[in-house]
């Protein structure tokens, strides 16, 4: 009542706060001034002024990355979290351009069969991402078909190895390397991708997941291990 009065009488209220100051020599402690380099480089970052190498640059380095974490697969969102499709690719015009040419049917050239090996690499991979997405997968529709692609990486190179060995006959020790080989990198492309999808789908759910994984990389695999020149 007292304060409420002595503001009524005409006294001001805080009178006494005019006359205290704060000493030059107590330090004030808070910035005031935002640092330069607390903004996250990912943002307002523009390529509009960037040079056409340096954009290609970061994207080969960017698909370089993938390639990477497919090699040492773990449980990891890095195929996730910046998705593309120029591995996949590469990848699926080099497994059906060394499928080419193929021993299958002699009175052919081996140009559908290009054809073939794109399209059961894609369709292969969209029956499985509408697979997942059905199951209550929790990743867009383009991540999947970024892991399944960029995990194709090791039958590619299985493919490749083939090839090689193909130079130098076809006999029987031939065939037991590439067995050992196609079936290796079967391994390696089926963990790989259910490593990277594992999260995204429920628990109870993963075996109608991993099914259909299997069976688009063993017909890759099995692609492989018959083909013969011709």
């Amino acid at each position: 009542m007292a304060a409420s009065e002595g503001g009524v009488d005409g006294g001001p209220l805080f009178a006494g706060l005019a006359d205290v100051s704060i000493s030059g020599d107590i330090p004030v402690e808070g910035e005031i001034t935002v640092p330069v380099g607390s903004r996250s480089p990912d943002e307002d970052y523009s390529t509009l002024d960037e040079p056409v190498k340096d954009t290609i640059m970061r994207d080969l380095k960017a698909v370089g990355k993938k390639f990477v974490h497919v090699m040492y697969p773990k449980k990891s969102s890095a195929l996730l979290r910046d998705w593309d499709l120029w591995g996949p690719l590469v990848l699926c015009v080099s497994l059906a351009l060394m499928l080419q040419g193929g021993s299958a049917d002699s009175k052919d050239d081996g140009g559908p069969q290009f054809a073939e090996v794109f399209v059961i690499i894609w369709f292969g991979a969209v029956v499985i991402t509408l697979n997942s997405k059905l199951l209550g997968g929790t990743i867009s529709f383009f991540q999947s078909l970024c892991v399944l692609g960029y995990c194709i990486m090791p039958l590619t190179v299985a493919m490749l190895v083939c090839r090689l060995v193909l130079l130098a006959g076809s006999g029987t020790i031939s065939f037991i390397i590439r067995l050992i080989v196609v079936v290796a990198m079967f391994g390696w492309s089926t963990l790989a991708s259910t490593a990277f999808l594992a999260d995204s789908q429920p628990p109870n759910r993963k075996g109608l997941v991993v099914y259909p994984i299997f069976l688009f990389y063993f017909v890759i695999s099995w692609m492989i291990l018959t083909f013969t020149p011709q």
